[in-house]
């Protein structure tokens, strides 16, 4: 057991580091096996997603994270299954708030701010 202060502050932060680490290795491999076991769409997702999200917190190291994510799609591309691709927002909703006369104005007014900015003066020089 430490005895300096700061080594027993590092001895408690390491034991929650290392809890936190394994449950995001636990929800990992939970998530593999149950995609090896049933290959599906949403469980290929949810597997990628546990990787990406064990990479997010440095659990995994990002190269051994494609190279998982590599080995998880080439047997759902035996097994026949197919990622799902994100849905995109409407653009007509988008291009209606761009149109907007507030947004319109902003670059305008902001143009004409910085033409009339005067110039720096240069600071006095000093005498000897």
């Amino acid at each position: 057991m430490p005895i300096i202060k700061s080594a027993i502050k590092r001895a408690k932060q390491a034991v929650v580091r290392r809890e936190r680490n394994v449950a995001t290795k636990r929800d990992l491999k939970s998530a593999v096996k149950s995609f090896l076991a049933k290959p599906t769409a949403k469980s290929l997702a949810d597997a990628h997603s546990e990787i990406d999200t064990a990479v997010k917190k440095n659990v995994l190291d990002k190269r051994t994270a494609a190279r998982r994510k590599s080995a998880l799609s080439k047997v759902a591309k035996e097994a026949g299954v197919k990622l799902e691709t994100a849905k995109k927002a409407p653009a007509k909703a988008a291009d209606a708030k761009k149109a907007t006369p507030k947004t319109a104005a902003k670059p305008a007014a902001k143009a004409a701010s910085t033409a009339k900015k005067a110039p720096a003066k240069k600071p006095a020089a000093k005498k000897a």
